[in-house]
């Protein structure tokens, strides 16, 4: 049996597809919440059982392990060593974890949490009682529709406004990888236990670029004529600590803004020669989500 958590997300809808495309013969048991969408699922013509329960229970995640052959934890890196511990204990065979390339960050904050958890995870497996097999997925920023948090509001913005600022002239380097591309590496890491057992694997886009240059690509898609203004690090970085200031804490986006000047490109070369991880391009990607804001705009 294939446990999964997450199914109903972003990325876990796009594995589920797979799932529905290669006609996956297994059973299925998805962790869900009272108030998931679970039409997809319902409708998949797949082997599936919902089970609805809360991840920070332990008792519930013992129980949701019986009988279980393999997990995908797509749902939150934080539950990951409670899922491995609960993987360990009940002899499940494989575990796959989707965590993130935020972990490479230069700022503490960001990254700090996610060693911890990594570092918990291989002090698990390095138990002599281990004998589950554990596969760790790092996305980087993920995007590919509207129920992204990333690419629809650089979309939201582009559009509203003819005039924006980018930090550091947008010369920072980030690697965005759609959903979809995520779904399908999901299931093939799924069917190919041999070749990405016990391994790590980067999951990013096809090829870094430029944030100034998504932010045009962006304007042209939106048929928008957009002027750039470049401001310093510094300067955004004050505005961020003002705004938090103002509003006591309640907004607080001095590392986002930070990060805006970090590099966040990372290589999926290791995937790609294990299990042909070979994501589309990003002027194909963002074409199909602004599409989708146009249409959800115009149907307003």
């Amino acid at each position: 049996m294939l446990l999964v958590t997450g199914i109903t997300g972003h990325t876990g809808k796009y594995f589920l597809q797979e799932l529905i495309n290669n006609k996956y013969e297994g059973s299925i048991r998805c962790v869900v919440r009272e108030t998931s969408n679970t039409s997809l699922l319902d409708n998949s013509g797949l082997d599936i059982e919902k089970v609805v329960g809360d991840l920070d229970d332990p008792d519930f995640i013992d129980s949701a392990m019986n009988g279980v052959d393999t997990v995908m934890h797509i749902y939150n890196i934080h539950h990951s060593p409670m899922i491995v511990q609960s993987a360990i204990k009940n002899k499940v065979k494989r575990a796959i974890l989707v965590h993130t390339t935020g972990i490479y960050s230069e700022f503490k904050h960001a990254s700090e949490g996610y060693k911890k958890i990594e570092q918990k995870i291989n002090e698990l497996k390095n138990d002599h009682e281990c004998s589950t097999n554990i596969t760790i997925l790092r996305p980087s920023m993920i995007y590919g529709d509207l129920c992204d948090s990333n690419m629809s509001k650089f979309i939201n913005i582009v559009d509203k406004f003819r005039i924006m600022p980018v930090i550091s002239g947008g010369n920072s380097l980030i690697q965005p990888v759609n959903a979809r591309d995520l779904g399908k590496a999901f299931f093939t890491v799924l069917i190919s236990p041999q070749e990405t057992d016990g391994k790590a694997y980067d999951l990013s886009g096809e090829r870094p670029i430029k944030m100034i240059d998504v932010f045009k690509l962006i304007s042209k898609e939106l048929n928008k004529k957009t002027i750039f203004i470049s401001v310093p690090l510094s300067l955004g970085v004050l505005v961020a600590r003002v705004l938090k200031f103002l509003t006591l804490g309640r907004i607080d986006f001095i590392e986002k803004v930070q990060r805006m000047g970090e590099n966040r490109s990372y290589s999926h070369d290791n995937a790609t020669n294990d299990f042909g991880y070979s994501p589309m391009t990003f002027d194909d990607g963002i074409e199909i989500e602004v599409a989708e804001y146009l249409g959800a705009k115009k149907r307003k």
